[in-house]
């Protein structure tokens, strides 16, 4: 999906503490590949974008939950001398970099990444000189790389959402579409564009044939808005549209049953908020995992709450606001 998300915003006073720290947890994932630290710098992010005020201190932004004693030196440092020496390290060195950048491309993971570059693959250009190592997913990536990296303003996503709708109700008019991801959060723009469609037909305990004959019917259907097919499953596809990226997911439009497979493009909150982005992240990871599992051909729910000989168990609790839906959570794993 998109390498372009970040939870800084125009407007927050803190959005370069922010940027550093989206920076230093991009480079955690994708070069150290450190989960732990890049999830930590994540909820710093996102707890410093929520915050309404400008940090003057790392003690301040200390007192704030989810920054510890490092990220508050870190602060400080910012601060006190406008750069981090960690970043600066992590700028003089190429393979860092180089990794960095490759990552960027649609369907290139670090590992990936690091396997290119240690081959000395280290720019695009590098590798539009060796596409017979990439697979079809990221020879798409590469194809469309200065397209991809551009941000889709909403009034864009706006004139999409309206001709697919249009697209779909011609088709069958008990389809229902939704934008989901940061457009439904009421973002001005958006990386890519997530698409949830349901079809009251699509049951929980349904056949896979059922679930693939509705989504070869929606592919079907729009075949002159698609320019190439990214990737196509039962019941999830990637296309390339214009110039977005665009992700399809069928999913239970029965919200009675817990919706799980819609879930993965919805918005998840905490009582504050503050840890917003964070928490979209661990959902979307959990979601991933199910998927793994065989969730959506599961005719025992129950069996696909197991991960890992643990059981587990999702509570949901569904509230309707204007432009989004809010799901409280809680996990127990």
């Amino acid at each position: 999906m998109s390498k372009r998300k970040n939870p800084s915003e125009t407007g927050n006073p803190n959005t370069d503490f922010c940027d550093f720290l989206m920076e230093l947890a991009d480079f955690e994932k994708n070069v150290s590949r450190n989960i732990h630290k890049y999830n930590a710098y994540r909820k710093a992010a996102s707890v410093l974008a929520a915050h309404s005020k400008r940090i003057e201190s790392g003690d301040e932004a200390k007192k704030l939950s989810g920054i510890g004693d490092k990220i508050s030196k870190k602060i400080d440092e910012f601060l006190q001398t406008g750069k981090l020496r960690k970043l600066e390290n992590i700028h003089q060195d190429e393979n860092a970099q180089a990794i960095s950048l490759l990552t960027r491309v649609s369907g290139i993971g670090p590992v990936k990444a690091a396997d290119l570059v240690n081959s000395g693959i280290k720019t695009i250009d590098d590798l539009r000189k060796n596409q017979i190592k990439l697979n079809h997913h990221q020879l798409i990536g590469l194809k469309y790389f200065e397209d991809f990296e551009k941000k889709i303003p909403r009034a864009e996503i706006q004139e999409i959402e309206h001709l697919l709708k249009n697209i779909l109700n011609n088709l069958d008019s008990q389809f229902t579409i939704t934008i989901c991801g940061s457009y439904r959060r009421g973002k001005s723009q958006s990386g890519d564009i997530d698409a949830l469609v349901t079809h009251p037909s699509l049951k929980l305990d349904e056949k896979k044939k059922h679930s693939e004959k509705l989504l070869k019917t929606v592919v079907d259907a729009l075949h002159d808005l698609i320019t190439d097919v990214i990737s196509m499953g039962d019941t999830k596809f990637m296309v390339k549209s214009g110039r977005s990226e665009i992700a399809f997911l069928t999913g239970r439009d029965r919200m009675g049953q817990t919706y799980l497979i819609a879930l993965l493009f919805c918005v998840i909150t905490t009582k504050t908020n503050s840890w917003h982005n964070l928490e979209i992240q661990r959902f979307n990871n959990l979601v991933r995992h199910f998927e793994v599992t065989s969730l959506i051909r599961s005719r025992d729910l129950s069996e696909t709450l197991s991960l890992s000989g643990r059981t587990s168990a999702l509570v949901l609790i569904i509230f309707l606001k204007p432009h989004k839906i809010s799901y409280t959570h809680r996990f127990f794993l």
